[in-house]
């Protein structure tokens, strides 16, 4: 069940909403066990047999943050190094089973030789995410950051909360821990959420799923006959595509988080207008680029160590990154190549990006990151390098490519244009500045209603609504 559907949209959202605010506030496991229960229904409802999977996750994470509590669980420092070692096998097992198990078993083959059966096993929604949060949980409980949670409902629900359930961000039980127990829902949140909840469903059905359906035009043509144009018409739909697709849905789930009065944090903040790819990769998917430097990174030694250990926990980092969002070669390589652009910022030119014109900085980002995709979408390593070679050799493609090019361009101009409009926070500075006027707050409310109408209009009419992220 996605948030861009009919089904969520007119019969789970507006459910779970009557009976959640059916229970009084005063009443607040009552209300958590609502939305546990709604939770895991949405999961089930996308995943009947996977739910046994997240419940495990659940159950062990539960038990493990238990035995690594500093008031009540193990003292002695060995003990408690060998629990969270466990601790972390566990949730890795869970994840290298679902997820790698296949990618390994092939690549087992090609370099044994070996005729090993490649296992057949569909990876549950989201598992990267709600395994994540049940790791930060434990981790964070392990180093006396918060005290273990003794409800095992509350940890259900806090890790199987539908919001951000099977697309991020990735939550940490720290950011929520309190709000568990004592948030407060009030009318403006509310009203904050759902305008929230309605910006990011236009994000994605009204751009991502526009530009996305050129990029899926484009890239569906035989790699050895795209033209110069073409491959960068489409690197950039894709690049605005997967921007809106993953920053709408975010906002989506942290709009939902308000109304039931959680406060997520923010997981993009306008990751395209950044002079360096150091900056970017702190404006995008904030919340899994700090858990792998707050979880991974430091913990390797992070700055503190010799160049040298420096650069190798970048390499380390990355080609997690890569691993992360999918169990294939294309994929450690875009986070390797990532990995060497932030080295190369680091030791040669980083400090130069910063005292060059802006303009500099930002065409460069864009370049870097547009490229990077590409090895991203790419379905294996032959397309990618087919797909760059046409970016960089102006005679590649057939005859005719840069006038389809010109032609789908025009078809899709209002879609790329309100795309590259939205990329800058000319919005949110113009709502900022006119916030306390009575007649902004009017007129950005009817907008926001008859936006929704236009979504809703969009739902029912399209069939083309993929979501680039659930499949991580």
């Amino acid at each position: 069940m996605v948030f861009s559907s009919t089904v969520f949209l007119f019969l789970f959202l507006p459910a779970v909403l009557a009976v959640y605010f059916a229970v009084p506030k005063k009443f607040r496991a009552a209300r958590n066990m609502v939305l546990l229960a709604f939770s895991l229904f949405f999961y089930f409802y996308g995943e009947p047999k996977a739910i046994v999977v997240m419940v495990a996750s659940i159950v062990g994470n539960y038990l493990f943050a238990l035995t690594l509590d500093s008031e009540t669980g193990l003292r002695e420092k060995p003990a408690r190094r060998a629990m969270t070692v466990l601790a972390t096998i566990f949730n890795l097992a869970i994840i290298g089973y679902f997820k790698y198990a296949g990618f390994v078993v092939e690549n087992l083959n090609l370099i044994l030789g070996g005729r090993l059966t490649v296992p057949q096993i569909a990876m549950p929604i989201g598992i990267s995410f709600f395994t994540f949060q049940g790791m930060s949980y434990v981790f964070d409980v392990a180093k006396g950051d918060v005290p273990a949670q003794r409800n095992v409902l509350y940890v259900a629900t806090y890790i199987s909360l539908f919001p951000q359930l099977v697309a991020g961000p990735i939550v940490r039980y720290q950011t929520i821990a309190d709000e568990l127990t004592s948030r407060d829902e009030n009318l403006p949140e509310f009203s904050a959420g759902i305008r929230r909840f309605i910006i990011g469903l236009a994000k994605k059905l009204l751009v991502a799923n526009s530009v996305g359906a050129l990029a899926t035009e484009i890239f569906a043509l035989p790699a050895a006959l795209l033209s110069t144009a073409e491959v960068w018409l489409g690197a950039v739909a894709y690049s605005l595509q997967i921007l809106f697709d993953f920053s709408g849905y975010s906002d989506m789930a942290i709009g939902l988080g308000h109304v039931f009065g959680f406060a997520f944090d923010e997981n993009f903040n306008y990751p395209y207008i950044a002079r360096s790819v150091t900056d970017f990769w702190r404006r995008w998917h904030i919340s899994l680029s700090t858990w792998f430097r707050d979880y991974v990174y430091i913990p390797l030694g992070g700055n503190r160590r010799s160049l040298r250990r420096q650069i190798f926990n970048i390499l380390v980092v990355w080609m997690l990154t890569g691993l992360w969002h999918g169990a294939a070669w294309n994929f450690v390589l875009w986070g390797l190549y990532f990995a060497l652009l932030l080295i190369a910022e680091k030791l040669f030119f980083g400090r130069l990006l910063e005292r060059l014109p802006r303009a500099v900085g930002h065409i460069y980002t864009l370049l870097a990151v547009v490229v990077g995709w590409i090895f991203f979408t790419a379905p294996d390593f032959g397309t990618a390098f087919a797909w760059l070679g046409a970016m960089f050799t102006p005679t590649a493609g057939v005859e005719g490519g840069a006038a389809h090019a010109l032609a789908l361009l025009y078809e899709h101009k209002a879609e790329l244009l309100l795309g590259a409009v939205l990329c800058v926070p000319v919005a949110k500075k113009l709502s900022m500045r006119f916030e306390d006027k009575l007649g902004y707050r009017l007129v950005r409310d009817v907008m926001t209603a008859a936006l929704f109408v236009v979504c809703v209009a969009r739902v029912v009419s399209s069939t083309f609504n993929p979501f680039i992220y659930f499949r991580f």
